[in-house]
């Protein structure tokens, strides 16, 4: 039996869900006023592959900081970079200021509204160019992220697994948007799946389309969508050295710009590898080592990683002749530009527990 499509009026039971039940979020434009696409994509870069909590704070120090793209290009990335700290996933960052300066200097400032040409610009993909291109301009997109695979998954009873599903549910979400109002039909396809078609236990009984969503009908809804079965990442080691002056100054190193954690600060550490270091050949400075107990833990997207850490005991450390490395006075650390798993390192070394940056 072929599938049925979802009720012409679909599109408007959600629309009128959407404006009784909006989420206020400090990047959307009130009712009845237009969004501001600075704003639109700094919330859209900020929020992948992060929450919504997380994101607040953050969001509203970098307005505070840089009100707008022309403010954010002029900034260093350095300081970006530091405002950054602990959002995770920083190519993100250097992406956002690399992009913040593409439009100050080739759109004057002003975001381009086609989806093609927002594609184009640094850090914006298909699906950041179509939430910015509906919420900020208007256009007819779908804007499919992981709240909207899953509502369009259950809406239809979508059965085959991530991401092998991804073209159907792009396909059945892009025939749900309206002719009109294409950006407040994403926002409440966001704003449904996070606050009622959620991963574990879905709210049907609140739910707009609930009289004609397949997977509730079928009784499948909660274990929808269905994914591949994950690969088991693999673990990789490494040492990182503490070197503390005696006046409370600490050696930090900064990462070259490409690659992992590209421009951040970090306790000087070997290279991370799955064949145990070798501290004593990779250490930045000739000094009597001590490893510390235990070690620190952290899990990347691709891999897992665990970190030894080792301080020198002699006090007679000499700063290593380049550029990379720098002394900071240990009161100063929460303001540098160190990942969430230099956090650890440091909090390791002090004998703390890790603290959240916000």
């Amino acid at each position: 039996m072929a599938r049925k499509g979802p009720k012409p009026d679909a599109a408007r039971r959600l629309l009128a869900w959407y404006d009784a039940h909006a989420r206020v979020l400090p990047w959307r434009a009130a009712p009845g006023t237009r969004p501001d696409p600075y704003r639109v994509w700094l919330s859209e870069i900020m929020l992948q592959q992060t929450t919504v909590p997380a994101v607040k704070s953050y969001f509203e120090t970098f307005i505070a900081k840089w009100p707008s793209v022309e403010a954010l290009a002029a900034a260093s990335l350095d300081d970006v970079l530091k405002a950054w700290a602990g959002l995770g996933y920083y190519a993100r960052a250097r992406n956002l200021h690399a992009c913040a300066q593409r439009v100050a200097a080739a759109h004057g400032g002003t975001f381009p509204e086609t989806e093609a040409a927002l594609r184009a610009l640094p850090g914006i993909g298909p699906y950041t160019a179509a939430a910015i291109a509906a919420i900020a301009f208007g256009g007819r997109h779908a804007a499919v992220d992981g709240n909207v695979e899953r509502v369009i998954s259950r809406y239809h009873a979508i059965e085959t697994p991530l991401p092998q599903s991804k073209p159907e549910i792009r396909e059945r979400a892009q025939a749900l948007v309206p002719e009109t109002r294409a950006g407040d039909f994403a926002q409440a396809m966001m704003d449904l799946g996070a606050t009622i078609c959620t991963p574990r236990q879905p709210n049907c009984a609140l739910c707009p389309w609930a009289e004609d969503c397949r997977g509730r009908i079928a009784g499948i809804a909660a274990s929808l969508p269905r994914k591949a079965e994950k690969k088991a990442i693999p673990l990789r080691k490494g040492v990182c050295f503490w070197i503390e002056r005696a006046d409370g100054a600490v050696l930090l190193r900064r990462r070259p710009e490409k690659g992992l954690l590209g421009g951040m600060m970090e306790v000087p550490s070997t290279a991370w590898g799955q064949a145990p270091p070798e501290p004593a050949r990779e250490a930045p400075v000739t000094a009597q080592w001590q490893r510390l107990p235990g070690k620190v833990e952290h899990t990347f997207t691709h891999f897992h990683l665990e970190l030894e850490v080792w301080r020198a005991t002699d006090g007679g450390v000499e700063t290593p002749r380049h550029e990379a490395y720098r002394w900071t006075p240990r009161r100063e650390l929460a303001g540098e530009a160190l990942p969430s798993v230099m956090r650890k390192v440091i909090a390791h070394a002090l004998g703390k527990e890790p603290a959240r940056r916000r």
